[in-house]
């Protein structure tokens, strides 16, 4: 299980591979990643994909919606 340090870095680093403009820690806890950071739904979908492949967690399409804020993905991913 990841601790909320290194969930923040993963989604930085994952991120940084898709949006390399974007900075994450700009971003309030409970802000729209998408809207804070201007991705589209392809760019936020290759950044779900890339959480998944980098934690070996698979995330259905369905939970998506749960990784829309940080504290949403911290939540989901240290769960």
């Amino acid at each position: 299980m990841l601790n909320d340090r290194q969930i923040r870095t993963l989604a930085a680093d994952v991120l940084a591979g898709i949006a390399p403009e974007a900075e994450l820690s700009s971003v309030g806890d409970h802000e729209d990643l998408r809207e804070a950071l201007d991705l589209d739904s392809m760019d936020f979908l290759n950044f779900v994909i890339g959480l998944s492949e980098r934690t070996g967690r698979p995330i259905p399409e369905a939970d998506a919606p749960k990784l829309f804020t940080m504290a949403g993905l911290v939540a989901y991913l240290g769960g």
